[in-house]
Parts: C-alpha cells; sequence; structure tokens
C-alpha cells in the first residue's frame, strides 16, 4: 500500500482477470484512486496507466494511456 501526500492510506485492489498491456501476465494489475483520478500499475512489471474522470477527460493528452473506470459496488 502506499501513502498519499496527507498520508491516509490507499487501498489498491486487484483487478481479477485483467492482464497487463505490457507483459501480458494476467492477475498482476492493481487499482486505486488518486486525486479523482483512476491508476492501474501492473505489480510484475511496474507498467502504470491513468484514467482521470469523464468530466476531466477532455483536457488530457490523446498519447497517454488510459484505462476504464472502475467503481465497485
Amino acid at each position: 500500500m502506499a501513502l498519499s501526500r496527507n498520508n491516509k492510506m490507499m487501498k489498491k485492489k486487484f483487478i481479477a482477470g485483467a492482464v497487463c498491456p505490457a507483459c501480458k501476465v494476467q492477475d498482476t494489475l492493481v487499482v486505486w484512486r488518486e486525486n479523482n483520478i483512476e491508476r492501474a500499475e501492473c505489480v510484475k512489471c511496474g507498467h502504470q496507466l491513468a484514467q482521470p474522470e469523464a468530466d476531466v477527460s477532455g483536457y488530457v493528452d490523446d498519447n497517454k494511456q488510459m484505462i476504464g473506470i472502475f467503481r465497485p459496488d
């Protein structure tokens, strides 16, 4: 688990069945929310992805890699 700037613990959750787009290994992606941005990282190779909220996605550079927003119920 990582600490945010205000020292609160961020909950990171594994995405069952997800495959890392870089190393192609299944069940290695963790996802968490930081500053209203969904982030994912492969625990095997360190590849990272990010997806801003829909209302800010128009301001994101098109060359950035994105993932979908994960909202557990």
